[in-house]
């Protein structure tokens, strides 16, 4: 299978994420291993395993989840394209939660052994891995301001105007529409609510015009009275580094 070269990468077309050095595009080459391509429902990382490869998303999304002692799953986010994965069992030793793909997805494949020469050689690179987790802890910071202070319909709006920024910036917005090709279920999991909750929610934001979700993909009619509803300011996701 012919692997996709970082200087091809479709991705960097995107203003959603920061551009490379011709240093930075050239270590990015030699690091990258290789593709992997897998079919829903896949489990790409494991709780409590190892994994000698570390992953960003070329296409596609997933799910990141941890399972509870009562067999039961709880989601922790979703990951879209240009997202790291991985980064854990890299740092920690295993990983504390799971990665299953959603949708058939293509991965850049890196080599974790190689990633601390990216530390000693790579200061940059380094800091972008960095950033990156520190994005993702404010992330789940918010996530959890949301199921403190916010209400199920608040929760909800505020889960899709962020879904929906973050796809729009990565260049997925067609027709007034971005892909979400998860479930209700995912949806309910990740904001604490059940399942029957959030479909009459949903229910209500498209009585009410504001929002559908049908068929895999997503309109928000009236993003800009969404965002008031999830009592967060309407701004494009801030410029990002692509591993």
């Amino acid at each position: 299978m012919t692997s996709t070269a970082c200087k091809n990468c479709p991705l960097r077309k995107r203003t959603l994420f920061t551009p490379f050095t011709d240093d930075e595009l050239a270590f990015m080459q030699t690091f990258k291993t290789g593709e992997l391509k897998v079919a829903p429902g896949t489990t790409i990382l494991l709780e409590g395993s190892t994994s000698p490869q570390l992953f960003t998303v070329l296409s596609g999304m997933g799910t990141r989840y941890t399972t509870l002692e009562n067999g039961k799953r709880q989601v922790i986010n979703f990951l879209f394209p240009g997202d790291f994965a991985g980064l854990q069992a890299g740092l920690m030793g295993e990983m504390m939660h799971s990665v299953e793909a959603s949708t058939h997805m293509t991965l850049c494949v890196f080599r974790r052994g190689d990633m601390w020469n990216l530390f000693r050689q790579h200061p940059g690179r380094a800091y972008d891995l960095t950033w990156i987790a520190a994005v993702e802890e404010h992330f789940l910071g918010e996530t959890i301001a949301s199921l403190g202070q916010r209400d199920a319909t608040q929760r909800i709006a505020w889960a899709l105007v962020r879904i929906h920024e973050r796809l729009k910036a990565a260049g997925m917005y067609k027709d007034n529409r971005v892909p979400l090709p998860f479930r209700q279920q995912d949806l309910a999991d990740a904001l604490g609510l059940s399942l029957v909750h959030t479909n009459k929610t949903l229910k209500a934001l498209r009585a009410k015009g504001l929002a559908q979700w049908s068929d895999g993909s997503l309109e928000l009619k009236k993003i800009a009275a969404l965002a008031d509803l999830a009592m967060i300011d309407l701004e494009r996701p801030q410029q990002r580094p692509l591993m």
